[in-house]
């Protein structure tokens, strides 16, 4: 299974990479993001981080489904580009990136999702191909690429800037405080 997901975002590509790897922001910014949070944060964007996030399927959310991964996330501030290796959850062994490609004021951003299906005798590549692909990843990825840009556009139209570099503020303690959320049984 590969999906590509893009969109073309009104802000530097700077902006759009730091909304992008502030993972613990997301619940705040998109509302089909139920929780994320560090099991092992080694610093701005690196760790290991569990997800959850809810995939709608009809008209004013009548039908959720909520889904759940961990991932050992690392960000490349040089590219710049946000890595995931899932590593628990039914995705394991999915690869996502996310790259970011400047054109004047504007970003392509493209998330790429690269997964063998899962471990399901005869049927899971073609499940992930047919269902978990198109209907539960790419879903939820053009959902939360559309919430990233509206975040980084409405930065960018206030004049925000981002740190010069965002390990070395978060080294310090100065940006991307923790929002830890508490969990439930009832979660999962």
């Amino acid at each position: 299974m590969r999906t590509v997901d893009e969109h073309v975002m009104r802000a530097p590509a700077r902006l759009c990479f730091e909304v992008a790897a502030d993972v613990e922001s997301w619940p705040r910014l998109l509302p089909h993001y139920r929780w994320v949070r560090f099991q092992e944060k080694r610093a701005f964007g690196e760790g290991r981080v569990e997800m959850a996030a809810w995939r709608d399927f009809a008209a004013a959310a009548a039908l959720r489904w909520p889904t759940w991964w961990v991932s050992e996330m690392h960000v490349d501030e040089s590219e710049p580009a946000v890595h995931y290796r899932h590593v628990d959850g039914i995705t394991r062994g999915m690869d996502v990136t996310w790259s970011f490609v400047p054109d004047g004021e504007r970003t392509l951003v493209r998330i790429v999702h690269e997964w063998s299906g899962p471990a399901w005798p005869l049927i899971g590549r073609a499940a992930a191909d047919a269902i978990i692909g198109p209907g539960f990843v790419s879903a939820i990825a053009r959902r939360t690429l559309a919430g990233v840009a509206a975040e980084a556009e409405r930065r960018a139209a206030i004049g925000e800037t981002v740190p010069a570099s965002l390990g070395t503020a978060e080294a310090a303690g100065d940006a991307h405080p923790s929002q830890p959320s508490p969990q439930t049984a009832g979660d999962r």
